[in-house]
């Protein structure tokens, strides 16, 4: 197998919620790191690594121009180096929130692994999740020997049915309860109460963010297989919309361009409009030019274009008997014809993906990820292999991928969810990312 697999490394005694990254591997290779995060120096051009001295430094470093900083940014190669960034100077922290995009981010998502094993499917069946002792690992592909244990906060609704990530937030709600909590940070927000019979955990709900939460125009969207429920951050109730999809259940929702695309189970794409009046509206696809139509494909915001991915079969034959395997294959969506078509890509070129299993999970695009230490013109999936000491996989686009060692749950469609309230292992940017304002 030409993938590369990541393993997980040891693990602390107990979980440290809202705790920092810690070493866990080679404590003196990260000791600069860690010191950053932990204990940020007084001298506010410490960890820029200026020269001037401690009186007229943090004047100096808080002068700079956004625009300035903005390049900085562009040249940070992990996270651990953005929390350097952040903890700087106030100055410094506030450049993150006029920054243009986090796909524009130079380094990868955060890696987030469940602990225990009410987080791995095991049966099919809509079942809330225990949340009490609901715990889990954040892990930084380009500094493989840090990592950061977590847990939902005291003092939360026991059961709850899980919808999604989206920016940085898990959402969870259990009949007129709605929680986000902080992927990173463990902080929990609760939304006003839903209304009742919304069905959302017994329909294969699905959430996102419209936008990071401290947005001014940021709204809550859940979906079950009828309804849209709008919750506009900051108010004290909930828009309640029909879909008019034929009650198919939405199985992805993507940001792209500014606009909201969501995906249904028959493969139908749709833009969602928010204002000034709700509407969803069909595009319209051109799906004959495919050899094969996709089994269970990603939807990958990537720049200025629209990807799909999927992991289709293809048959390895020899003499001796005849073998299955799996390859990923790429497709760009082409807006230029009426009605648009999908066009197979063959190169990533200097790109690579992140997607999870679970497509009520974020995916990502990178950049220039050897400057990381990753490689392009890969797919790094979370937890592609049914092996419990493997984390997630670097794939190259076009390489098989035996179809034995794949996890079961990978044989299920768009409509038929091995069990779709499971939390699995995914892709994210913290929360801080998107904006840190304080």
């Amino acid at each position: 197998m030409a993938g590369i697999r990541r393993r997980r490394g040891g693990r602390e005694p107990s979980p440290q919620q809202g705790a920092q990254f810690s070493p866990l591997a080679d404590a003196t290779h990260s000791t600069r790191e860690v010191t950053i995060v932990e204990r940020p120096s007084k001298n506010a051009c410490h960890a820029s690594g200026s020269t001037s001295s401690t009186s007229s430094g943090p004047h100096v470093c808080a002068d700079l121009l956004d625009s300035l900083l903005h390049e900085i940014i562009i040249l940070i190669n992990s996270f651990h180096d953005f929390l350097a960034f952040i903890g700087t100077c106030r100055s410094w922290r506030a450049s993150v929130s006029s920054f243009p995009s986090v796909c524009t981010f130079s380094f990868p998502p955060l890696h987030f692994e469940p602990d225990g094993p009410y987080f791995r499917p095991h049966s099919r069946g809509i079942k809330p999740l225990l949340l009490s002792n609901c715990k889990w690992q954040l892990s930084d592909p380009s500094k493989k020997n840090l990592s950061l244990r977590c847990s939902v906060p005291q003092n939360t609704p026991n059961k709850m049915y899980y919808l999604g990530c989206s920016y940085g937030y898990l959402i969870f709600t259990c009949k007129e309860h709605c929680l986000l909590v902080d992927a990173y940070t463990g902080a929990k927000l609760k939304a006003p109460k839903l209304p009742c019979n919304n069905k959302l955990g017994l329909s294969s709900g699905i959430g996102v963010l419209t936008a990071p939460f401290s947005s001014p125009n940021s709204r809550l969207l859940l979906f079950s297989k009828a309804f849209m429920f709008a919750w506009q951050v900051g108010t004290n109730s909930w828009s309640v919309l029909p879909l008019a999809l034929g009650h198919e259940r939405i199985h992805q929702i993507v940001f792209f361009k500014g606009h909201i695309l969501v995906i249904d189970t028959l493969l139908r794409l749709h833009t969602v409009q928010l204002t000034p009046n709700f509407s969803i509206k069909r595009v319209k696809i051109m799906w004959e030019l495919l050899w094969n139509l996709p089994v269970n494909p990603w939807l990958v915001a990537c720049g200025d274009m629209l990807l799909m991915v999927d992991l289709s079969f293809r048959s390895l034959c020899s003499d001796e008997k005849d073998d299955f395997s799996r390859i990923f294959e790429v497709f760009h969506l082409d807006f230029s014809v009426k009605p648009a078509k999908w066009v197979k890509m063959e190169k990533l070129e200097n790109q690579a993906l992140f997607v999870s299993l679970d497509k009520r999970n974020p995916a990502f695009c990178c950049m220039n990820p050897e400057r990381w230490g990753g490689r392009s013109n890969c797919i790094y999936v979370a937890r592609l292999f049914d092996d419990p000491d493997e984390t997630w996989t670097a794939v190259e686009l076009g390489q098989s991928v035996p179809c034995h060692s794949t996890i079961h749950s990978m044989v299920y469609g768009l409509s038929f969810p091995p069990d779709y309230s499971q939390i699995g292992s995914l892709w994210l940017f913290p929360s801080l990312v998107y904006g840190a304002r304080q």
